[in-house]
């Protein structure tokens, strides 16, 4: 192996994920400000479709910050696996409490709270 090969530059795969994040990132801001009625006022799965399109588009910035990031892509397929897909799976895990809990107090407690919207 050369030292050419060696250290061959990123930049052009930083501005490429750059750019994906960015993207992301303008399109939660975006359905953030907006927050069509059609996505927000009904039910989907114990949510709102648009809390949906939030964890799912939060999932794919953090899978390319570790994969890009932190350097997962040149790591070992074994521990690449180990780390993404545990994180992966934990936060969807944790999303789905939220989701059941969150709605079962609502339930409860809905009648009997007064919320200001």
């Amino acid at each position: 192996m050369t030292h050419a090969q060696e250290h061959k530059s990123h930049t052009k795969l930083i501005w490429k994920v750059f750019i994906i994040l960015s993207v992301i990132t303008i399109a939660e801001v975006f359905l953030g400000i907006i927050k069509p009625d059609v996505l927000y006022l009904t039910k989907f799965l114990g949510t709102s479709p648009l809390n949906i399109i939030f964890l799912i588009l939060t999932l794919v910035k953090a899978y390319y910050i570790t994969w890009f990031f932190m350097h997962m892509a040149d790591e070992k397929k074994s521990l690449r696996r180990a780390v993404v897909w545990t994180a992966v799976f934990l936060i969807i895990y944790l999303a789905t409490l939220l989701l059941i809990e969150g709605s079962y107090i609502n339930d409860v407690l809905g009648p009997l709270t007064k919320w200001n919207y």
